[in-house]
Order: structure tokens, then sequence, then C-alpha cells
């Protein structure tokens, strides 16, 4: 088993959640409840990078900010109607998901 870091966002509702991370390109890969009608944990994942999303008040604070290094930020930003800034270390956009979560998105240059 590789080691990795998986970020933890809060979010209220977890089935809109991940619609909107599916435009990002992340895909849904579990999703647990304690039981019926209980917040939801959700696993999305885009390649190798994998996020946590909670309905659980305690797990994360909402304005998390996450950065997310991709091959193609251009079209990110044509898929969310955003301008691309250029950085020093990369060419980014910020985007904000539906629960105020902040995501940092960036193709570094080459």
């Amino acid at each position: 088993m590789d080691e990795e870091v998986i970020p933890v966002l809060r979010v209220a509702d977890a089935a809109a959640a991940v619609t909107w991370y599916e435009r990002l390109g992340f895909a849904q890969q579990w999703e647990h409840r304690f039981e019926p009608g209980f917040p939801a944990f959700v696993e999305v994942a885009r390649g190798g990078v994998r996020l946590f999303l909670s309905e659980h008040t305690g797990d994360a604070r909402p304005d998390t900010l996450v950065y997310l290094r991709v091959r193609d930020v251009d079209a990110v930003a044509a898929e969310f109607g955003v301008p691309v800034e250029d950085a020093p270390w990369a060419r980014e956009v910020e985007l904000r998901d539906p629960d105020g979560n902040r995501l940092r998105i960036g193709t570094p240059h080459a």
C-alpha cells in the first residue's frame, strides 16, 4: 500500500458536492452512512487524487483550501468559465465548491 494524504472537506449535501466535483473530473468511489438518514461520508477520486467529502459536522471546517495540480488548468477554467492567472510557479484558477471550500488548481510551468 502506498501512503497518501487525503483531505477531508465539510459538505452540507454530499450528493450535490459529488455532482460539482464530477465537473472537475472526480468520480465517486464509495459512500458510507452509519444508518439510513445519517450524514454521508463519500470518497471521490480523479486519477490518484482522492478527497473525502463529509456531512459530519465535526470532521472539517468550512472554507478549507486544497491545492490540486492538474495537467491542463485551461480545461478546468473553460469548464467553470473562470480566467487563468499566471503565478511564478504555475498557471492557476481558484474555485469554491457549493459549500465554500476553496480549490486552487494549477498546472506548473514547464
